[in-house]
Order: C-alpha cells, then structure tokens, then sequence
C-alpha cells in the first residue's frame, strides 16, 4: 500500500450506481476514483431483469454499451411482464403495443455478466482510476473534503493501493450494505422499509415464455410479497422470491426453505420444476426500499442506489434507480466543483433531482405495495382486465406511462374498474 492520493470525486463501490457515475463525469471531464472491495466479475444477488428504464438510461449514457448488453450471449429481450393474481388468473402486460417486431426494451441478464461489462467500461474510460479489491473502512470529514481510509484486500500481484484518499466529494455507491450510508450518513434499517428476498438460477423449467415476459406471482402464502420466474437463454431461469423484512420477521419465516417448498408443491408450481435442476445454492439479499423518502446527501456527499434506500417497493427494482441516480450524483458534482460549493446545502439539489425524477413513481409503488395485501383487489383487476382488452390495454399503459400510473391515486379509478370502463 502507497501513501495519500487526492482527487475531485471519490466514488464507492462499482456496481450500476457507481460505474454509471463514474462514466457520467468522465463525460464530463471531471477526474474520478473509484473503490471496488469486489475483484470483477463477480455475482450480485438479484432478479436480473434489466428494464426499459436501464436500457434507456444505458444508451444515453454509452450507446455502443447498450448495444453490447443486448447482444449478449446470456441476455434475453424482454417485451413484457406477466401478472398472476392469487387466484391463479395471469394477465399479461406487454412493454410495447407489438411485441416481437424490433428490439425489445428490456433484458433479462445475470448481473455477473451486466455488471461485469459496465463496470469494464468504466475502468477503460479516461480519467478514472479504479482500486479494484479494496475497501473503504473509514470516514473522515476534512475542511477540503473527505479523508477515506482503505483496507487491502484480494489484491492482484505487483498491484499499488493507496492507504488515503482525500476527496473534495464523496459518491457512495456500495449497496444495501453500505458501511457509509448506515453510520456516517444515518440511514438506518428499518424492516417496514426493507424487504429480504431469495434467488436461485434452474434449468430445465417448463413453459418458459418464448418472448420473455417475467412472471410476477403473487401467491397468497406470499402475500404482500411475491414470487418470481425470469426466464433466461437456454431453458434457465432466475427463480425467486421477496417479502418485507418487517413480515418476515413476524411470521418467522424461513425464505430459502420457503421458496424450495413452494417450488415443489404449490399447484401453480410444481408440474413446472418437477424436472428442473438447481444449479448451485439458494441465496440471499437485502432490500433498503423507498417506501420511505430518505435524504440523499450531506456534507460533501451523494448516495446513490440502494446506498440511498432507492429500491422500488413494489417490484423491487434498483438497477434504473441505481444508475438514474449515479448519472444525477455526477453532474451535481461537476456543478458543485465548478461553484467551489461541496456544502449540504448546495448538494440538495441532487435530492431535489431524484425525486423529481422518481418520487411520484416509487410514491405510486408504495401504493401498490399496500395494496398487495389485498388478494381480493388483484383477482378483481385481473378478471375485469381479461374481460375487457380496452381496459387491460389500459393496465399495460400504467406500466410503462407514469402519467397513466399516477391515476392509480384518483377514486375514479376504482369506478372504471368496477363499470369496466377505460380511463381517458
């Protein structure tokens, strides 16, 4: 290990939050370095669909990378989503009024794979340094910046680290398990805010859809969680499940066992894997959600993803919001520096960008999460929406339209769906 190194932007980790800030001031001209305690490729608990809004926030931000994700041998284009109500009743949402035609606006890609070539991007790009196999082990808030301590780690041979870097401003972009986030910046873990989920990868799983729709099931021993089927390349699968920590807790209940259980016996399961083949262990993840509206900055810092608790609530998505929210984190940065501010009250302008960009969809998630505890509500929507194309086109558009979404919040909603009306 060499001594101090000084820079304009420390960035945390390197998962989507990170490499995607990192590449956003690279645009911008403003020098950077990152520190990866992971050596890469390495694997990342998730569900692994990569949704409209991560391929849209990708090809703005390179486009030539978004084309290589999706040319991916282990991707999958996705056009759609499939809703299973606890009835058992399905109803399919697709992304796009034609599905099949063109490219498809999602992916499905194990974030070994995604993560591994943004993160390769963004150590290839001019201007930023990575420390890969180190961590960050402590914090000290300096009148020039942020003092960061750092551990060695699974160092390659012959490889320098520094034991210091002095930052001017700090991007944290660790993950749920943020050492930062939880004692330097104060968010805590609180289990109505936070969800645990399983995942295992299987071959050989029946009826995988052709156009690879996820499957959303939410099954009544789940509820207000759910279960999921993501289909992947060569008759694989990402298989998992989530529910909120605090429920977790209450019903005592074993996820991994649970979701083995539900595989092998539930009737809307188990004719699908009785032939299928775990491959490797089941395993596990926690989910910081944005239920609650936490303050993504301070003095001389951003976070970033679920660093941030920026997952959404009711789909458990965080790749779009960790890089939405990396993007954002950048170019308040490149202002902050330009102004000579890194100051709490200057960098509030990133939560106020945030959250004009996602709150009113993770707002109008955290509904739809309430309502989850309702069985009744999900087999009446369905089945109105299966009756009615015009309405069921309706539901497809909340889910990809937030204008649409937001009249989850208005009472005539309800009305249209009990007349069987199509909103206007």
């Amino acid at each position: 290990m060499s001594g101090a190194v000084r820079t304009s932007v420390c960035i945390l980790g390197g998962g989507p939050g990170g490499s995607a800030a990192a590449l956003q001031l690279a645009k911008l001209g403003v020098p950077c370095v990152l520190v990866e305690k992971a050596v890469f490729p390495r694997d990342k608990v998730c569900g692994d669909a990569l949704s409209g809004k991560v391929m849209r926030t990708l090809e703005r931000l390179d486009p030539d990378l978004a084309a290589t994700v999706k040319r991916d041998g282990h991707a999958m284009p996705s056009w759609g989503v499939t809703f299973v109500a606890p009835s058992g009743r399905a109803l399919r949402v697709p992304f796009s009024r034609q599905t099949g035609l063109g490219v498809a606006p999602g992916v499905i890609l194990p974030r070994l794979q995604f993560d591994d070539l943004l993160f390769q991007r963004a150590k290839n790009a001019a201007g930023i340094t990575v420390h890969e196999g180190v961590a960050a082990r402590a914090f000290e808030r300096k009148p020039e910046g942020w003092q960061v301590s750092i551990e060695q780690g699974s160092l390659r041979t012959g490889e320098e680290r520094p034991a210091i870097i002095d930052a001017a401003l700090l991007i944290d972009a660790s993950g749920a398990n943020s050492t930062f986030a939880r004692h330097v910046a104060g968010l805590a873990m609180e289990p109505r805010h936070h969800a645990a989920g399983v995942r295992a990868y299987y071959h050989g799983v029946k009826d995988l859809d052709p156009q690879g729709f996820i499957e959303l099931l939410f099954l009544k021993d789940l509820l207000p969680g759910y279960l999921w089927v993501f289909p992947l390349p060569d008759g694989r699968a990402n298989v998992g499940l989530g529910l909120r920590s605090d429920v977790v807790k209450k019903r005592r209940v074993d996820l991994k066992a649970l979701l083995i259980k539900l595989l092998a016996d539930h009737p809307q399961l188990r004719d699908r894997f009785a032939h299928a083949t775990l491959e490797g262990p089941v395993q596990g993840m926690g989910l910081p959600l944005a239920s609650k509206r936490q303050r993504l900055s301070g003095d001389g810092y951003m976070l970033v993803g679920d660093a941030g608790h920026l997952i959404d609530p009711f789909t458990g998505e965080g790749i779009s919001h960790a890089m939405i929210s990396g993007v954002h984190a950048a170019t308040v940065a490149h202002e902050a520096l330009q102004a000579g501010r890194t100051d709490a009250a200057y960098l509030r302008t990133y939560d106020q960008r945030v959250w004009k960009r996602l709150g009113q969809e993770l707002a109008i998630s955290t509904r739809l999460q309430q309502l989850a505890n309702n069985p009744w509500l999900f087999d009446f929507v369905v089945d109105r929406a299966n009756k009615n194309p015009a309405l069921a086109d309706t539901i497809s558009s909340m889910f990809t339209d937030l204008d649409l979404r937001a009249r989850l919040k208005k009472p005539g909603f309800y009305m249209d769906l009990v007349l069987g009306r199509t909103m206007k």
